[in-house]
C-alpha cells in the first residue's frame, strides 16, 4: 500500500459527488432497509456494502464522508439522538476500506477473483476494527455503556454487516467493473 499515492487522496468533482451520492444511498438503506437481529438496539445493514464499494472505488476519504454523513443522518432522522461512537465507526469503516482497497484496481476498471479476495480483505479487517475496538470502546467512554452489552453489539454487527458486504460490495464491484473501461488498456491517439 502506497500512502504517497496522490490519487488515493485526491478530491475532485467526481469524488464530490460521489460522496453525495453514497452518503445518501447510505442513509436511504440504513433508515429504511435495517434488519433487526436479536440483539437489542443492532441491526443487520446492507449499506456498508455500498459504502464498501463506494470508498474502493474513490478512496479514503469519500469513504470516510460518506459513512459519516450518512450514519449521522440515519441517527438524526430516527428520534434517539446522534450516536457518535457508531457514526464514527461507520466513518472509520469507510476510510479503511479506501485504504485497503485501493489494492483492488476498480477504480481502474479491473475487478477479477484477486481483486474480489482483496476487496473482502479489506473490509473483514475494516469491519473489525469499526464495530469490535472503535464503536464499543467509545460507548464506554463516551456514554458509560456496560462493556458486555457494546462488545455483543459489536461483534453482531461485525459478523453481520462481513456478511452483507461481502455479498452486495462485492457483487456492486464486479458489476462496475463490467460498466468501467479498463484504463490499463487505454492509448492515447496522437
Amino acid at each position: 500500500m502506497n500512502l504517497k499515492n496522490k490519487s488515493l487522496w485526491k478530491v475532485d468533482v467526481k469524488t464530490i459527488v460521489a460522496i453525495g451520492i453514497g452518503a445518501a444511498l447510505f442513509f436511504v438503506l440504513g433508515r429504511f432497509v435495517a434488519i433487526p437481529s436479536p440483539v437489542p438496539n443492532t441491526t443487520i445493514n446492507i449499506q456498508y456494502g455500498v459504502l464498501a464499494f463506494m470508498a474502493a472505488c474513490f478512496g479514503p476519504i469519500a469513504g470516510c464522508l460518506i459513512g459519516l454523513i450518512g450514519h449521522f443522518l440515519i441517527d438524526l432522522s430516527a428520534g434517539w439522538g446522534i450516536w457518535w461512537s457508531w457514526v464514527i465507526a461507520s466513518a472509520v469503516f469507510g476510510f479503511l476500506v479506501g485504504l485497503l482497497g485501493n489494492r483492488t484496481r476498480l477504480a481502474w476498471g479491473q475487478f477479477g477473483k484477486k481483486g474480489a479476495i482483496n476487496f473482502n480483505i479489506a473490509q473483514v479487517i475494516a469491519h473489525a476494527v469499526a464495530w469490535i475496538v472503535i464503536a464499543p470502546v467509545l460507548d464506554i467512554l463516551i456514554y458509560s455503556e456496560p462493556a458486555n452489552k457494546v462488545f455483543l453489539q459489536g461483534a453482531v454487527a461485525a459478523v453481520a454487516n462481513i456478511i452483507t458486504t461481502a455479498i452486495i460490495g462485492t457483487l456492486l464491484c464486479f458489476a462496475w467493473a463490467k460498466l468501467v473501461p479498463d484504463k490499463s488498456s487505454l492509448k492515447k491517439e496522437d
